[in-house]
């Protein structure tokens, strides 16, 4: 069975927007703390003056500190209320929702697009992938103050070979357990399809890392996994040791969040968004060996959690 979709008398709107994390408590609502969820939800409210609070649905929670150039959220709004949105101008209610929320949103969020959701759009349930943008300054490049938001410094000097031989020997079909924080119930079986290290042009380490979905702390995780290769510290195939471990690896350390951003989530066709969303609710079957699988096994699997990074 698939999400809850909007009744007869309500619309779904897909929104994108992008935020900077650094003086947010997460995305996710929690009691006293400032949110992007929180903030979204009461601009929202505000605007289509509903009697009760809107509510959103997110492609991705991010943690702490986590940044997002491409987040996406759905939610399902009284179509009476959004065409209400224009007032007297000759404005689209989805283009008079942007540019309002604009002028509501604290600057550190940003609603680029609303748009009518396809039928069966889930923002959570219907992604097809994630792509994760993760950014060091290693010993030897000069450090940008202006950039301190979104990159980590590093006190040592890092083999960008090396990482990137240490990295794809993750990719496929796997279970991440040593990678990721326990949480009741939740699979830590992911499909890794990209997980690939560059020096950009001002000299600063960029990783790319893309998969079906990831579970809590998993990007910051398998950075963190790479990085003491990359310092010498560790043999190359030592992250891919740890995937043996049905449990998270101690050894692992979870890197700063504020070198991590949500860069994009890519969704199927229009027409196959509904079966997308059930598969991806559908329950995961259980692995053997899933050390033992390739980046070639197939596409992502079935029963996916989205979650935490």
């Amino acid at each position: 069975m698939t999400g809850p979709l909007p009744g007869p008398a309500l619309v779904r709107l897909r929104l994108d927007l992008a935020y900077d994390g650094t003086d947010f408590a997460g995305w996710a609502l929690q009691p006293g703390l400032r949110t992007v969820q929180g903030e979204l939800q009461a601009a929202l409210t505000t605007i289509l003056r509903t009697p009760e609070p809107v509510r959103v649905t997110v492609a991705g929670r991010t943690d702490a500190g986590v940044h997002a150039r491409g987040q996406v959220v759905h939610v399902d709004v009284d179509p009476v209320a959004l065409a209400a949105v224009p007032g007297r101008s000759d404005r689209a209610p989805e283009a008079a929702l942007v540019s309002r929320l604009a002028g509501i949103l604290p600057h550190d969020v940003v609603v680029h697009a609303a748009r009518p959701a396809p039928a069966g759009f889930d923002a959570r349930f219907g992604a097809l992938e994630r792509r994760y943008l993760y950014r060091i300054a290693d010993r030897g490049v000069g450090l940008d103050p202006l950039r301190r938001r979104d990159t980590v410094w590093w006190h040592k000097p890092l083999d960008v070979d090396a990482m990137n031989e240490a990295s794809v020997a993750l990719l496929g079909l796997r279970d991440f357990a040593a990678f990721c924080k326990r949480r009741e119930g939740a699979t830590s079986i992911r499909t890794l399809l990209d997980y690939a290290w560059r020096r950009l042009d001002d000299g600063v380490l960029a990783a790319t890392v893309r998969a079906d979905a990831f579970c809590h702390s998993m990007v910051r995780s398998l950075v963190g996994a790479v990085v003491p290769v990359g310092e010498g510290r560790r043999e190359v195939g030592w992250p891919a040791d740890l995937l043996e471990r049905q449990e998270r690896a101690a050894g692992v350390h979870v890197m700063p969040a504020h070198g991590l951003s949500l860069e994009e989530v890519v969704y199927p066709p229009d027409d196959e968004l509904r079966a997308r969303a059930r598969q991806t609710q559908a329950r995961r079957p259980g692995l053997v060996s899933p050390t033992r699988l390739e980046a070639t096994d197939g596409p992502a699997a079935s029963g996916i959690t989205p979650g935490d990074v």
